[in-house]
């Protein structure tokens, strides 16, 4: 029996400025089904969600095609009309809670908001299907939670918030843009399960938006995968992901880091999926011995840290070799982030001792300790003045430790900006002008600027889709071969840490569960915290 679809999208076509943005975008969607999105950063996934619940409302967009939901016509709809359906019928969830959530607004009175807009309900009733709904969510005593605001809970916790929100009004149509961007293994597969089963209870269908392949793969029944606008593979995923026929599919999936081999130069879409030797066991054998058979650069002895009488950190241990890449890894909260701040004075850490260069840490300057040890953010745009060119980006720190003369400082700039895959023509571009890529580039770059010697990358490469990533990755192995630079790779995406580290640390609440090199770890770990990190990324 033929089923009629929920969701048919014909024809979309999206302009901004009369420049095409998407381009006849087909597809259709069936009750109680997973639909799958994928794509580079900027190929239309969040246009086509924004497009099918009407938020693209600026007077330079153009919406052509048609978006037939229940049988109805979206786009011939009032803005009234439109709202109650966005409301009640379909719902979305974004990539980043925080920005979503209302900062000043306790959680609970953000969903009970949704609940008594959209249906005519006493407070008392409103209240206790919120505090079902928290509940459902799978967020323990509903009560505290209530009464916490968004700052107040962890990534997870507040993804889970704005799934409360979203399926408050039982939606038949639930689209979640990038859900698990910036969360760790674990809490992935546990928002993804919650979604599936709230799927299921519901009898939603769901939109899953993700630059996460293997995410895709293993949570949806069909895959669109677009490219600069276009639709150009739509299928079973099961299909799509093992035997793709478009060329571009194909280049995308061949982006991801291999789970055990481990080519020298990772292929990507940029240089058409070459294949490059692969690095073998006896050639990191022989690299190691020369690495591990010097000096420490850095040492962190027993180190501790405790907030507010929270202890955060526990007896952490451990050295940094010159010419080496370290992976830190861990859930959200496991203190990964505050290794890195301790290292760079960021934070005033209660016992033990961090040397650099057989110094303590402690009794050299920050500039000077900061000179040589730079820190590589998550969200590059967070990180950049938007006021400040990327040229300009780059001089300040030189300006800052009085580094070189005006002119100098100029020609590093443009000289570095090269190095990490930008051009000259580049400098006087801003931040808002750059992709993704392109911005955790420049901030590389930046980082570059005073000759580390060690690199600090904190979820670096997290946000970025699979190809981006494969190129940031590449550029980061090329740095530490031109430049002698010795990175700690602090990452919650294990595929990366396997392909990039020649060894890991595994973290879980504040003390080392294991440690070693990474393939050992990887293909015998002997701890079951970290058995259990390793299957939920497929190994």
């Amino acid at each position: 029996m033929k089923t009629t679809p929920l969701l048919s999208v014909k024809n979309l076509t999206v302009k901004i400025d009369k420049h095409k943005i998407l381009s006849n975008i087909s597809f259709k969607l069936k009750p109680n089904e997973i639909l799958g999105i994928v794509g580079e950063s900027g190929s239309g996934k969040s246009l086509t969600a924004l497009s099918i619940i009407n938020l693209l409302n600026s007077p330079n967009i153009k919406t052509e095609g048609s978006i037939v939901f229940e049988g109805v016509e979206l786009f011939n709809l009032s803005k009234k009309r439109i709202q109650k359906i966005r409301g009640e019928q379909i719902s979305i969830i974004f990539q980043e809670p925080m920005s979503a959530l209302n900062p000043s607004m306790k959680c609970g009175d953000q969903i009970l908001e949704i609940i008594t807009t959209h249906n005519k309900t006493k407070k008392e009733t409103a209240k206790s299907k919120t505090l079902k709904l928290i509940e459902k969510v799978q967020l323990k005593n509903p009560e505290i939670v209530y009464e916490k605001y968004p700052h107040q809970l962890s990534g997870g916790q507040q993804q889970r918030i704005m799934i409360a929100i979203a399926i408050a009004c039982n939606p038949k149509l639930l689209i979640a843009d990038e859900p698990t961007t910036s969360l760790d293994s674990l809490v992935k597969d546990e928002i993804i399960l919650l979604i599936k089963s709230l799927q299921l209870e519901f009898k939603m269908s769901v939109i899953f938006i993700s630059h996460d392949l293997d995410l895709v793969s293993k949570f949806a029944n069909h895959t669109i995968v677009l490219n600069k606008g276009k639709l150009v593979e739509f299928g079973s995923s099961k299909k799509i992901f093992e035997s793709p026929t478009n060329t571009y599919t194909k280049m995308l999936l061949g982006s991801k880091p291999p789970k055990k081999k481990r080519p020298s130069i990772l292929p990507t879409i940029e240089n058409n999926l070459k294949q490059y030797p692969l690095i073998s066991k006896e050639q990191r054998l022989i690299r190691h011995n020369e690495i591990y058979s010097k000096e420490p650069l850095l040492k962190v002895e027993n180190l501790n840290f405790s907030y507010k009488k929270i202890s955060i950190l526990k007896n952490i241990s451990f050295n940094v070799y010159k010419g080496e890449i370290l992976g830190i890894v861990g859930e959200s909260g496991s203190g990964k982030s505050t290794i890195a701040k301790s290292i760079l004075k960021l934070n005033n850490f209660n016992k033990g001792k961090i040397s650099y260069n057989n110094i303590d840490i402690k009794k050299y300057e920050n500039k000077k300790l900061r000179r040589k040890i730079q820190l590589v953010f998550q969200d590059p745009y967070s990180s950049l003045n938007p006021e400040m060119s990327a040229g300009i980006s780059i001089i300040e720190p030189m300006i800052a430790h009085q580094m070189y003369n005006k002119t100098k400082r100029v020609e590093k700039a443009y000289q570095l900006l090269e190095d990490v895959g930008l051009n000259k023509n580049d400098f006087n571009k801003y931040p808002n002008q750059f992709s993704g890529g392109q911005r955790q580039r420049l901030v590389i770059a930046r980082a570059l600027s005073l000759n580390p010697e060690i690199v600090i990358c904190d979820e670096s490469v997290s946000a970025l889709d699979v190809s981006i990533q494969a190129q940031i990755l590449n550029l980061i192995n090329s740095l530490k071969k031109k430049f002698s630079i010795t990175f700690l790779l602090i990452s919650h995406d294990l595929s990366v840490v396997r392909y990039m580290t020649d060894r890991v640390i595994i973290i879980k609440n504040g003390e080392i569960e294991e440690s070693g090199e990474t393939d050992k770890i990887f293909e015998n770990s002997t701890n079951n915290y970290s058995k259990k990190l390793l299957i939920a990324n497929g190994y």
